[in-house]
């Protein structure tokens, strides 16, 4: 007889995609600069990973010492 595994494992939330996002911030009147569209945008041009993506902005806005 087959054995059947139980997963303990709970879904820890869900992710919003990037349209969804955006809709929710308008309702609250937040909006991307025009600067961070472009940004956006190029990220999404040169195809890169969630992980290039952070560094890149950590990389512009991370204070120097």
């Amino acid at each position: 007889m087959a054995t059947v595994k139980s997963t303990s494992k709970k879904s820890s939330g869900f992710v919003l995609g990037r349209g969804r996002f955006e809709k929710i911030s308008a309702v609250e009147g937040i909006t991307k600069s025009a600067e961070s569209r472009r940004m956006f945008e190029e990220f999404d041009r040169k195809g890169l990973t969630p992980e290039q993506r952070r560094k890149a902005i950590f990389e512009k806005y991370a204070k120097k010492a």
